[in-house]
């Protein structure tokens, strides 16, 4: 296997894109990572994208992205594991590289949700549960984390402000991030105000539906030096499953493929945890955000939500997540995250990242999420010369 690097990265604001459609926001996100690399043309392009075919009444997008892009001819597939299907898209292009098929491969992800209604965008993110067993049931994307996380209050004797650590550093983050959907910080009134969706889930506990696509350029690290090109090594690529439906699960508050993936990914990097300096994780919803950390091994089961409370989390903490605003400020546009969350950790390591800069910081950790814990992929970076 090749050593590979992110090479190129690009990025589109996250936001309400009613002016341009799916092809013209994954176009413009290619384009950025190519002009970043100094690359005029891949040799292949995987596309992460969920909903294409329900909200945009598109599929084919490998092929429309290349087309629009201005590189029709290349290899280009669409790639899709629900809202992990960013991670997915890199996960593969990762591995063409790696594994000789090809030099130079981006992974993009676009999705284009807000001009749809909002019945229509619920119906449609509930397609990646359990179709006959839970969203045959009623039960959406919010009611399962809300099933989620009204039984991890129960469990461990947790508040619903005992989460608020989680919104309160994304938006904190987001204020720096030019890129980013909400821009402003929120305040403790604020959450205690917010609207309930599915008690104990409100409104500010939850990622928005958004429109965005970014995109990274993948080369092998030699190639990298060889070009002078501020790459970002990737040491570590996992993915795994669990079941689909919660109810099937050995324990719906353990997420199984996040701890495998992670496991894998830190055993291929040849790091441990407790080396990694901040998680680019999927907090589309506070809970998923706790349960997540503790999956990944940094805190203990039931503890999670302590890593908030105590501001281990922040910029300035021991394990800083979320650090250009997450899925709940900087946006979750669900097929595109995966790569959002890639573009900002290259920022982090290439010293780039601004305001939100994390000093001395040489590996991070990007993990992915698809369905309430189905899917999941996680990759370990490091800053490389």
């Amino acid at each position: 296997m090749r050593d590979v690097s992110i090479v190129g990265i690009g990025q589109t604001p996250v936001g309400e894109h009613w002016e341009k459609p799916l092809r013209i926001l994954g176009m413009e996100a290619v384009r950025a990572a190519l002009s970043d690399a100094g690359i005029e043309r891949p040799e292949a392009l995987y596309v992460g994208n969920m909903l294409s075919g329900q909200l945009s009444r598109q599929e084919n997008v490998g092929a429309l992205l290349a087309d629009h892009a201005g590189l029709r001819g290349v290899e280009a597939i669409k790639v899709e594991a629900a809202c992990g299907s960013g991670g997915a898209a890199l996960r593969l292009a990762y591995l063409a590289v790696a594994g000789g098929s090809a030099d130079i491969v981006m992974a993009c992800g676009v999705e284009k949700m807000t001009e749809a209604p909002s019945a229509e965008i619920t119906r449609a993110l509930a397609t990646a549960a359990d179709a006959e067993y839970e969203a045959d049931q009623g039960l959406s994307f919010v009611a399962l984390n809300a099933l989620l996380m009204r039984r991890y209050m129960h469990e461990y004797g947790y508040r619903k402000e005992d989460f608020w650590g989680f919104a309160l550093n994304a938006h904190a983050n987001a204020v720096n991030n030019p890129y980013a959907m909400f821009r402003r910080p929120l305040s403790q009134k604020a959450l205690a105000e917010a609207k309930a969706i599915v008690e104990p889930v409100s409104l500010l506990d939850s990622s928005p539906v958004a429109d965005g696509a970014a995109a990274v350029v993948l080369a092998p690290t030699e190639f990298a030096r060889r070009h002078n090109l501020p790459a970002v090594r990737i040491l570590g690529s996992a993915a795994a499953t669990d079941a689909v439906a919660l109810h099937d699960r050995r324990d719906p508050l353990v997420m199984s493929a996040v701890e495998v993936s992670v496991q894998r990914a830190l055993a291929q990097a040849k790091v441990g945890v407790e080396d990694i300096d901040f998680v680019e994780l999927h907090d589309a919803f506070s809970i998923m955000a706790a349960l997540s950390l503790e999956a990944s091994g940094f805190a203990p089961r039931g503890q999670g939500v302590r890593l908030a409370m105590e501001g281990e989390i922040t910029l300035q903490g021991r394990i800083p997540i979320c650090t250009m605003g997450g899925l709940k400020a900087r946006g979750h546009p669900v097929g595109a995250t995966g790569i959002y969350q890639a573009v900002e950790a290259a920022l982090q390591l290439r010293g780039a990242a601004g305001a939100n800069q994390l000093p001395g910081c040489r590996l991070g950790m990007i993990q992915n999420i698809g369905g309430s814990g189905a899917f999941a992929v996680t990759h370990v970076l490091e800053r490389a010369f």
